[in-house]
């Protein structure tokens, strides 16, 4: 029996990209489990998600720390306790400090809405939309102390449409995040992801 890969998943809000690993999980992989969510929003819908599914999860709020090194070390303890293997970032609206990535060399990965280096940071959708493009998208990506800079793990596009709004674009764009995460994690489950400076092999 092979060993069971353990993801930790940082969450902020709804928990959708949560949700697709969950279903992949339950349909696919036995052999993951998300050991722990955390959220540092107390109303995160997400937090709803692992109760309904039997996640352990908690909420960490950053103001009840003294300043955001301690809080992101106060999330390292929580997650190395929880014996995690990778790291899922899943909407969750903070940067992460470089004592934090450095805890987890090559082992945060994140999802984003653009065709990275396309549009980083927020309103990617909107960026999108202005600029004009014919195809936007999706990226997973490993986490480095840039903003959505880290190497590229996989990328789906999707076209961009005269009358698509920032809504219709990011819902066309979410559901291919929702296959793409898991597609990611398996692919780093199975040591199939080589980081050779800022590309990715497999």
């Amino acid at each position: 029996m092979s060993k069971e890969f353990r993801l930790g998943v940082l969450v902020s809000g709804r928990g959708t990209n949560l949700q697709a690993i969950i279903d992949w999980i339950e349909k696919e992989t036995p052999n993951v489990k998300i050991a722990l969510v955390i959220s540092n929003k107390e109303n995160a819908h997400a937090l709803e998600r692992c109760k309904r599914h039997g996640i352990q999860s908690i909420h960490m709020d950053p103001k009840s720390f003294e300043n955001k090194i301690a809080f992101d070390k106060a999330m390292v303890s929580r997650l190395k306790e929880s014996s995690i293997d990778l790291i899922c970032l899943a909407g969750f609206m903070r940067i992460l400090s470089a004592e934090f990535i450095h805890a987890f060399p090559k082992k945060i990965i994140n999802v984003h809405p653009s065709l990275l280096p396309a549009f980083p940071g927020l309103d990617a959708q909107k960026q999108a939309l202005e600029y004009g493009v014919k195809l936007a998208g999706c990226t997973v990506h490993f986490v480095d102390e840039g903003v959505d800079t880290g190497p590229i793990i996989c990328q789906t596009s999707v076209p961009v449409f005269d009358d698509d709004t920032e809504e219709t674009l990011s819902d066309r764009i979410l559901a291919e995040e929702h296959k793409l995460y898991p597609k990611a994690i398996q692919s780093i489950m199975n040591n199939q992801i080589i980081i050779c400076g800022r590309k990715t092999t497999s």
